[in-house]
């Protein structure tokens, strides 16, 4: 491997410096730089682990959130160094199917392999669109499908066009970071394809509001300097190819935490079944970017602290995760319990009198349903009503349990 010089000691607390005068959520930011670790390493790069067992760099990360959060904001310097970077193939926001056929087969790539010194032929894309829901459309099944299949990065891919000509794409990888609200994830993606397929693929970035108020965004000298670091960086890092080999202490955490991870997966909730299946290949992939984050003597070295730190950034995003799908079920009154849900979270105090809730709530309930709603969210234990014989109810908010 030739030793690639860089600045940073680690590019994602670099670019989280970078941002750390703008409002979007400390999520947003810092999934953002994972994504654009993952552009720029392409398929190239890759961690071979058993038999026909590959793993490749490539994530769908969706950051979720009502509108005005930041989402386009958190992701728009990513995009930024993405562009200047020129060596990444980056997809049109909104496009056809077959139109981003057409792109894919377009981009090729044949680097060699710094170690073997072997030709590696792909064709390598991310797909960077602040709004993803106009990306995948309505109900777009056969975009969605397309998705599935180029996730796994086959070797050879193929696509029969209506006129019955075969389109063959050679070393498919496919990086995907984009931005949408929970409401619109409802309306563009089929009841029955929520919790498998496309969804099981895609980490989540959920967050209810911005992170702080920033009055005067200006960008500083110093600031203008670290950018022009991190484009240096990310193009040392862009050079990166072969094989990432693994640490002996990697491995034995790895053996550790898999079966700890078999017996005891998180809660998120059914509509995570797939994406809990999926969860190893996650950590490895993240485990892949950590370690090509950190500025080392000995690059593409997985080591425990990568695979630790990866499995920590995946963790916290979970917390909120089973919050995307928040009222997505076949229940009617499902969105309104995510209505109530998110009034609730948004509040400033922790218990509230029953008439603020029902003025809020007025033009969409009566008070039989308003009951009903709290029924239901002390039986989860989101909240506990207190009833008085002579006085008010009070609604008491368990934000330990969100």
């Amino acid at each position: 491997m030739i030793k690639q010089e860089r600045h940073l000691p680690d590019w994602i607390d670099a670019f989280m410096l970078y941002t750390e005068n703008t409002e979007p959520p400390v999520l947003y930011r810092k999934w953002t730089a994972i994504s654009v670790i993952a552009a720029a390493l392409q398929r190239k790069c890759r961690v071979e682990w058993g038999t026909s067992l590959v793993f490749y760099p490539n994530l769908y990360i969706v950051l979720v959130g009502p509108s005005a959060t930041g989402k386009g904001t958190a992701m728009s310097p990513g995009l930024d160094l993405l562009e200047d970077l020129k060596h990444i193939r980056i997809a049109a926001q909104s496009t056809s199917l077959q139109a981003l056929i057409r792109r894919l087969k377009e981009t090729n790539f044949n680097d060699p392999d710094l170690e073997t010194g072997e030709m590696q032929m792909h064709s390598s894309m991310t797909i960077f669109s602040k709004e993803f829901t106009v990306f995948l459309g309505y109900h777009n099944r056969e975009l969605m499908s397309a998705l599935c299949d180029w996730y796994d990065c086959d070797r050879h891919w193929t696509y029969e066009t209506i006129a019955r000509k075969k389109e063959e794409i050679v070393g498919v990888w496919v990086n995907l970071i984009g931005g949408t609200t929970p409401d619109l994830i409802q309306s563009s993606m089929p009841l029955d394809a929520i919790g498998g397929g496309l969804t099981s693929r895609i980490i989540y970035i959920y967050e209810e509001k911005k992170s702080k108020l920033v009055p005067l965004p200006m960008q500083s000298q110093k600031e203008r300097e670290l950018y022009t670091t991190l484009l240096h960086d990310l193009e040392k890092i862009c050079m990166f190819s072969g094989c990432f080999k693994y640490t002996t202490d990697l491995m034995d955490a790895w053996t550790e935490w898999v079966n700890y991870n078999e017996a005891n997966p998180p809660v998120l909730g059914r509509k995570f079944d797939g994406y809990l299946g999926r969860r190893r290949t996650h950590v490895m992939k993240l485990a892949m970017i950590m370690s090509a984050s950190r500025n080392s003597d000995d690059p593409m070295v997985i080591t425990r602290d990568d695979f630790e730190r990866a499995l920590r950034t995946l963790e916290a995003a979970e917390i909120k995760m089973p919050l995307t799908f928040r009222g997505v079920g076949h229940s009617d009154k499902a969105g309104l319990l995510k209505d109530v849900l998110a009034y609730l979270l948004t509040l400033k105090t922790d218990e509230i009198p029953f008439h603020m809730y029902a003025e809020y709530f007025q033009d969409d309930m009566d008070k039989f349903e308003m009951d009903r709603m709290l029924s239901t969210l002390e039986a989860l234990q989101k909240v506990c009503v207190v009833r008085y014989p002579q006085k008010e109810s009070v609604i008491k908010i368990l934000r330990s349990n969100f």
